[in-house]
């Protein structure tokens, strides 16, 4: 079932932290689509001004220019809100190397003073964004809930941290938490600009403008790439599952897997470019290969992904045709 199907209390509040990002702004659209209230709340300091722009006049929505970080913000910001949906972070594990003292402050203090503030607030459901790189070195595939292996950057420890919060949120003070595991989300919106871009994107746009890409080590890494509106339906989802589930991390994907070189010479067709890749050194911290066992979810939260990797790939390109 779509999650445009899905039903909520008529006089719903969500508030989705860093919802000018590009997952927290397909969330507040697809919220405000199925006519329920918006609260976004973002510092822009990743999040992007014309992604707040998009629905500024919408007489659902209401933006908050905030940091997680600040604890009167996330107080103020989760008055009268039924739903949280927890999506501010600082994404990168590459750069989470660089910069671990500012990972720590933002996903982890960021995430505890918004799980503090729903606590205090009476928030219903607390869903969070966590994400496959809590598997670390773990080599088995398809990766597992509950089958973790040692973490292997800054970014994946927050992520694990925030887990274990939210479970004691849930165990000490009553507070129905939900985890999803994101893996390799792509989509319209998500920013191809930067070197710590998302690889699709990034991809698409040097491909469209007759520029090489690179690929990170030979290629042959695999991925379970995730469309976008996969993610707003588990998000949702988990908004409507029971408290049995919460205090819980869910896989979310498709549960498929693709190889970046096969991939990569997928976008050339597709675009129609005859461009031959460049092959640069592995990135720190990588897993070389993901792919996610979505069972749980399937049966906890009633996960049921629409979109596969060719469905996304194909409004992927679509989109950002027409958006470049």
């Amino acid at each position: 079932m779509s999650y445009k199907n899905l039903v909520f209390p008529k006089d719903s509040v969500f508030l989705v932290t860093g919802g000018a990002g590009f997952i927290g702004s397909n969330l507040c659209e697809a919220i405000l689509n199925m006519g329920y209230k918006v609260k976004c709340l973002d510092n822009l300091s990743t999040g992007k001004q014309e992604n707040v722009d998009l629905f500024i006049n919408h007489p659902n929505y209401t933006f908050i220019k905030g940091d997680i970080r600040d604890l009167e913000t996330c107080l103020e910001a989760t008055k009268g809100v039924d739903y949280v949906l927890n999506q501010a972070a600082w994404g990168s594990v590459p750069r989470s190397i660089e910069m671990p003292l500012l990972y720590e402050e933002i996903n982890i203090r960021g995430t505890l003073n918004m799980l503090e503030a729903s606590r205090q607030n009476g928030v219903k459901k607390f869903v969070y964004a966590s994400s496959s790189s809590v598997y670390g070195d773990e080599p088995n595939l398809p990766k597992k809930e509950g089958r973790e292996g040692n973490l292997l950057s800054p970014y994946a420890l927050t992520k694990r941290v925030d887990e274990e919060y939210a479970k004691l949120y849930k165990k000490l003070y009553g507070l129905d938490t939900y985890g999803l595991r994101y893996f390799n989300v792509f989509g319209r919106r998500q920013n191809p600009e930067g070197m710590y871009a998302a690889v699709l994107p990034k991809f698409i746009k040097l491909l469209l403008n007759g520029e090489q890409p690179t690929i990170n080590g030979d290629g042959k890494q695999s991925r379970d790439f995730t469309y976008i509106d996969n993610v707003i339906e588990a998000n949702l989802k988990a908004c409507l599952a029971s408290s049995e589930a919460a205090g819980e991390a869910f896989n979310v994907a498709y549960g498929g897997r693709e190889y970046l070189i096969d991939i990569y010479y997928y976008l050339t067709n597709a675009l129609g470019v005859d461009i031959e890749p460049n092959f640069g050194p592995d990135r720190k911290g990588d897993i070389k290969h993901s792919n996610a066992d979505i069972s749980k979810a399937k049966e906890l939260l009633g996960y049921d992904p629409e979109y596969s990797f060719k469905d996304g790939i194909e409004l992927a390109i679509e989109w950002y045709r027409k958006n470049l």
